[in-house]
């Protein structure tokens, strides 16, 4: 966890640090150790004051995140399954007779 003094230090930093790296709410949270309605408070509402060109940047990448949510979610979804199908059938076939 880390800790940074002033609230607007904060925003700008998670702002930056989500711009440069292209990264979620969620994996942003999780790299400063705070909650994700933290991070999305922060870039979203207190950013808009005090950096709003920063502010610009931090939302076509929150665009773009949400346009490719359901994606994301698709493969996660499926990973899940795979991994508990392979767990069920060692050998990954469905029809096996190991």
């Amino acid at each position: 966890m880390m800790y940074i003094s002033s609230g607007k230090e904060r925003c700008v930093l998670l702002g930056n640090y989500l711009v440069e790296n292209k990264t979620t709410v969620r994996a942003t949270a999780i790299r400063f150790g705070i909650s994700k309605s933290t991070v999305h408070k922060d870039i979203t509402e207190v950013l808009k004051r005090i950096n709003y060109p920063l502010y610009e940047e931090v939302q076509r990448i929150l665009d773009q995140n949400k346009i490719e949510r359901h994606l994301r979610g698709g493969e996660a979804t499926k990973k899940k399954y795979l991994h508990k199908k392979q767990a069920e059938h060692p050998c990954g076939v469905n029809e096996c007779i190991c």
